[in-house]
């Protein structure tokens, strides 16, 4: 990429250019494996109704338009690129735009019209020019131009153009979708601009993504990206065909392929365990009322109440003896297994496969006060903790795309491109210690604002868990309700832990001793402004009462 704003000198000539992230394209570092056979998941193309889409991946080879150099995340720019291997009797949609701060991954979809009468796809009728760069004082490589096709009545645009001379497109370059095929959408991740937020002067690129994503909901990622506001519509799978997710040994295939590794801190005691370990080794069931006598639980939930909702007439906690509570807070790392959830996720056009992992006991939460570090008391402390990350998967070519990792009430997606490797294509995940929140590196990360937070540590250590040697399947609703038997505890939809056992005032007070008299305020409110489950004062609930279990990860 260029750089034209002045004449360098002989001196500089001899320097070499910093490359960037981007210009390095993203390979996962084992081939894909041999899918065994199903009905159309990977194979390409994924019929959503009679448009028949596919993924253009963006690689090397791609036609790059434009970039620039400047603003964006880490101030590193943008690139945006055609894509250049659209297979015969398909259509683009729209161009692709990346940050240069990342490894160049991606793909835009293409569509070819199956329904027999040509009524699905057209193309425009005309361009408007939405944005130009030629006044900005930025490093660019020339100048980028912005179309919005102009789609003929009943029909939309679903992505735009972006060409480097003043010249029009070619209308023959793109097409326009009909109407019921389009589905609302929202912006999603900040690819290049002045800010994040769109203002009256300048604008900003945005990848895109419906706003409505669950398990029922249709709409389909374009993979373009958006540079207006409100941003353009995306694809919808009106059937809501769901012929393209994995069968039961591609799911198998699936996971063993992609199954994360777990590294806990060096000095993490609360490890996981699998559920029927935790219920046989003492676990008893408390019910309102009868707090005097709590009920042993049968090694796979059977006696566990079903359905209903989580009322407060029901909870789980640790072992009565002493002994026998401390070694159950411990879990058994030997004796762990995670469990899956797959779903279809974003039309159908992606499997989410969210791997959950059980621990009997969250620990103590600590916190970092500007300079100082401190023990919470029984702050965070909760039984029965649930925990997650998921691999979104495509179901065109079977590809790893991203990776969500829940951090207590929260999470983040962390696309493929950055993610840690060991093994082939399993990716590393960081477990923080005692709260166990999943992270994609390991370090530091305070939750909290400014200088006040929960430290959520996490390192490399010989306490490792490798998902893919033990884990069982319990859900995947659209195979039917036949084919997985879910297990009696799934559907335990009351508290894995009981309602705090402490006073949270009493904790504070503890805390604020060690404190300097103008930390000990704003501790307090920081600390009052966590959720309870954070603070470990609610009994945490399992996954399927979880808003993730048929929504998105949020």
């Amino acid at each position: 990429m260029g750089n034209c704003l002045t004449s360098p000198s002989s001196s500089d000539v001899s320097k070499k250019k910093k490359a960037l992230p981007i210009e390095t394209a993203f390979r996962l570092p084992s081939p894909l494996p041999t899918w065994p056979p199903g009905e159309g998941f990977a194979s390409g193309s994924i019929d959503l109704g009679g448009i028949h889409v596919c993924q253009c991946g963006i690689s090397s080879s791609s036609t790059k338009v434009w970039a620039t150099r400047e603003g964006g995340p880490g101030n590193l720019g943008a690139s945006f690129f055609e894509p250049s291997s659209i297979p015969d009797g398909y259509y683009m949609l729209g161009c692709y735009g990346q940050p240069n701060n990342r490894l160049l991954s991606g793909w835009v979809l293409a569509a070819k019209d199956d329904s027999g009468d040509d009524s699905l796809l057209k193309q425009p009728i005309d361009y408007t020019l939405v944005w130009s760069s030629e006044s900005l004082k930025i490093k660019q490589d020339g100048n980028g131009y912005i179309w919005l096709p102009i789609a003929p009545q009943g029909y939309k645009a679903v992505g735009h153009v972006i060409t480097n001379t003043k010249d029009k497109p070619s209308l023959q370059k793109i097409r326009c979708v009909r109407s019921d095929f389009t589905d609302e959408t929202e912006n999603d991740t900040w690819i290049w601009g002045p800010g994040k937020e769109v203002d009256a002067k300048g604008i900003n690129f945005f990848s895109s993504r419906p706003i409505n994503r669950g398990t029922q909901h249709m709409g389909v990622c374009v993979g373009t990206f958006v540079a207006q506001n409100p941003p353009l519509p995306c694809l919808k799978n009106v059937k809501a065909n769901l012929s393209y997710m994995p069968s039961l040994r591609q799911i198998d295939t699936l996971f063993q392929a992609y199954s994360p590794w777990i590294y806990f801190h060096p000095n993490e005691a609360y490890l996981p365990s699998s559920v029927s370990w935790f219920f046989v080794n003492g676990a008893l069931l408390y019910k309102k009322g009868e707090e005097s006598k709590p009920v042993p639980i049968q090694v796979t939930g059977s006696n566990l109440p079903q359905g209903g909702a989580n009322d407060g007439n029901y909870w789980l906690d640790l072992p009565i003896d002493e002994a026998t509570k401390e070694r159950v807070k411990k879990g058994d790392l030997q004796k762990s297994q995670v469990y899956l959830h797959v779903k279809p996720m974003l039309g159908a056009t992606y499997s989410d496969l969210a791997i959950w992992v059980f621990y009997p006991f969250n620990g103590a939460a600590k916190a970092k006060v500007e300079f100082i570090n401190i023990s919470l008391g029984r702050i965070g402390e909760h039984v029965g903790d649930w925990e997650h990350v998921t691999l979104r998967v495509s179901n065109f070519n079977g590809e790893l795309h991203s990776i969500y990792f829940s951090e207590h009430s929260g999470g983040s997606w962390v696309n493929a491109s950055e993610l840690e490797f060991q093994g082939g294509n399993k990716p590393c995940t960081y477990s923080s210690l005692h709260g166990h929140a999943m992270y994609s590196k390991p370090g530091l990360v305070l939750q909290g604002s400014g200088e006040i937070g929960i430290r959520n540590d996490t390192a490399k250590s010989k306490i490792v868990m490798d998902t893919g040697l033990q884990f069982s399947l319990v859900a995947a609703e659209y195979l039917g309700s036949t084919t997985i038997v879910e297990p009696p505890w799934l559907n335990y939809f009351r508290e894995w832990g009981p309602k705090i056992s402490y006073n949270l005032a009493d904790e504070i007070k503890k805390v604020e001793k060690v404190l300097p008299g103008k930390l000990k305020t704003a501790f307090e409110k920081f600390i009052n402004g966590l959720p309870d489950e954070v603070l470990g004062q609610e009994g945490p609930t399992g996954p399927k009462v979880k808003r993730n279990w048929n929504g998105d990860e949020v």
